[in-house]
This record gives C-alpha cells, structure tokens and sequence, in this order.
C-alpha cells in the first residue's frame, strides 16, 4: 500500500506564519466611492447631484424662515406691550414725575429751640415827678437860725437846733430828671415754630429739572406717535393680526 502512494508528491504543510496572515483590507478609491455614491438614489437621484443639493439646500433654508417668521410675529406680537412699558410708564412716568417736581413746593415747620444771651446796655433818659408825702431823717444836727417860736402868746425870736435822728414830715412836689445807662445781662430762652414754603421752580432745582424734561420729552413724544395696536398701524395688518 505505501507504494502506491509513493508516486504522488508530498504537499508542503503551511507554516505557522503563512497560517495566521490575514489579507490586507485597502481602502476604497475615488472612483469606487463615486461609484457607491452613483449605487445610491436618494443622494445621487440618477445622476442630478445638483438638483439633490439644491433641494435639501431649499428645504432647510425655507424651514428657517418659517422659524424666522414666527419669531418674528411672536415679537410684533409683543411690541405695543413693551411700547406701553416704555413709553407710557418709563419715559412718560419720568416726564411727568419731573413736571410735577418743578412745579412741587416744600412746606414745612421749622422749630427753633435755642437760649439767647443779652449782655448790652440801655441807656435812660426820663424825668420822675413826685408828689407824695413823706418823712425825712435828719442825719445831723440842724440849726434853723432866726425863728419865731410863740411862747405864752409872746413870739420870741429864737435859733432853734434840731436833733440828728429827728423824723420830719414833708410833702414832695418835684420833678427829677433822669440820666443814666443801665447794664443788662440776661439768658433768654427762644422757642419759636416758623412755617416755610419753597417753590422749588424759584430755586436752583428748577433748571436741572426742565433739562430732565428735555431730554426725556423727545423720545416719549416719538413713542407717542407710533400706533398702540395693529388695527391703528392699518386694517391689512388689522385683519391680519389684529384681535377683537
């Protein structure tokens, strides 16, 4: 048996190196992928690559104005809400607010509590008249000389001597004038309320006020000029957009 087998060649076995060599996977070339690209219709659609790109190209750019659109009427939507924000209460509240304060007026009550010290001079100039009666201490011995005193129905003249001490009733009838300065040193407290009213547009204030109204007047009468809804901008934009 082993001699019939004899006359055909023995076939090399592989070697472990050829055993475990995998083919070599190249990538595809520009014509093979133009070619897969042609195998495709949805992109190449037979041919017309262009038209392919021409329309994705219109429906994405027609599905953002669409988008555009309706933000845009969202915002329309939303304008003579922020106009009356800003006009009406910001710009037109400011005008007013400033109108107002030029034409406000402070009125108030001022208290004043406070201690005034009066330390002067006064001079006096009169004339005292006196008329009374009244008794006179003698402070010394007084002579009256050559008097007649009556003794026994007998009149004698005589010097008659009265004694220091001696109380004399008189009756004064005179006028006496008076001259003199008088020294006056006096604490004198002060409390006083003084109401007080100022007109701030006859104050300093009254000129950066008008030059408040200026600046805001321009812009706030802008505003007042444009439509507050869409049936005042017209009756398409009325029919349109316009809410009953």
């Amino acid at each position: 048996m082993s001699d019939e087998f004899e006359d055909f060649p023995e076939e090399d076995e592989p070697s472990s190196d050829q055993v475990n060599q995998t083919p070599q996977k190249t990538s595809p070339d520009f014509r093979e992928r133009m070619a897969k690209l042609r195998e495709n219709r949805v992109v190449w659609q037979g041919g017309k690559f262009l038209y392919a790109f021409w329309t994705i190209a219109s429906t994405i750019s027609m599905a953002t104005t669409v988008v555009l659109i309706i933000v845009l009427i969202v915002l329309l939507n939303e304008l003579f809400t922020l106009k009356a924000l800003i006009g009406d209460q910001l710009l037109g509240g400011l005008q007013v607010n400033f109108e107002q304060m030029d034409a406000a007026t402070i009125e108030t009550t001022v208290i004043v509590e406070d201690t005034i010290t009066v330390d002067d001079t006064i001079p006096v100039q009169f004339t005292l008249t006196l008329n009374q009666n009244t008794n006179v201490i003698l402070t010394e011995n007084t002579t009256i000389p050559n008097t007649i005193v009556t003794l026994n129905g007998v009149q004698v003249p005589t010097n008659i001597i009265l004694p220091a001490g001696a109380s004399l009733p008189i009756a004064l009838n005179m006028d006496v004038p008076v001259d003199q300065t008088i020294p006056i040193l006096l604490e004198v407290p002060v409390h006083l309320e003084v109401p007080v009213s100022i007109p701030l547009e006859d104050t300093e204030l009254h000129e950066p006020f008008t030059g408040l109204q200026g600046v805001v007047a321009p812009y706030n009468g802008m505003l007042a000029e444009t439509p507050n809804s869409w049936c005042e901008a017209g009756w398409l934009l009325c029919a349109l957009f316009g809410k009953e």
